[in-house]
């Protein structure tokens, strides 16, 4: 679904980077649960301690119109590939890309994530015109994942989002993280796979759980309330 969508046109934007102010096209009618500006600097601060996003490929689930995966390659990621369902939103989506002026460093694929995930960005001549090489792409280093909320009311081992999970192991770098946006009431399980929960933030009625790739032995789970 996307932290972008459900405002009117025009009233999403890029907060910080080479993009800072831009605003983003939003469906009038589409609804949805927007983030503030205040929390998604939040969110980015968090992800700076990280490392991120300067420098990585990232991939943006249920992206909605674009907000977090523009916002990254705003602040420096590599390479974004957007993965939205809804062929409404995908021609928003692409406005705003066109728009930011990423077309040579972004994917967009149509498909339900829960299905497809984050698959490479290939064949070659897709991303010609930019310099990541297939033969290069290790992995994601950072994914979001946004879907809707109703989506994420079981979070258990045979839920969804424990498949999404699954096929993400397949496609996530080593250290890579993964971002996951739920109701604050919802709590994930500490351990998917080679995932492993290690950062929960929760800011009014919404939470973001950080899991790592095969993160290090003995690393603690931090949780904070903002």
């Amino acid at each position: 679904m996307g932290f972008s969508h459900g405002l009117p046109e025009n009233s999403m934007r890029i907060i910080a980077g080479t993009k800072r102010g831009m605003n983003l096209f939003s469906p009038k009618t589409f609804v949805s649960r927007p983030i503030t500006d205040r929390v998604k600097e939040s969110l980015f601060d968090v992800l700076y301690n990280f490392g991120f996003p300067e420098g990585k490929i990232v991939a943006d689930l249920f992206c909605g119109v674009g907000s977090l995966g523009l916002e990254a390659l705003s602040r420096g990621a590599e390479f974004v590939t957007f993965v939205e369902q809804d062929i409404k939103i995908v021609a928003t989506l692409k406005r705003n890309i066109e728009k930011a002026g990423f077309a040579g460093q972004s994917k967009v694929i149509r498909a339900n994530a829960f299905r497809t995930s984050a698959p490479p960005a290939e064949p070659a001549v897709e991303i010609s015109n930019y310099k990541l090489q297939i033969s290069n792409f290790k992995g994601y280093d950072l994914v979001f994942v946004d879907p809707p909320y109703a989506c994420t009311k079981n979070v258990q081992e045979n839920s969804p989002l424990a498949g999404l999970m699954s096929i993400l192991g397949g496609q996530i770098a080593v250290d890579g993280i993964v971002v996951v946006r739920t109701d604050s009431k919802i709590f994930l399980l500490e351990r998917y796979f080679t995932f492993q929960l290690i950062d929960r933030r929760r800011w009014g009625s919404m939470a973001v759980s950080i899991l790592q790739a095969h993160p290090e032995p003995g690393r603690r789970k931090e949780t904070h309330d903002e």
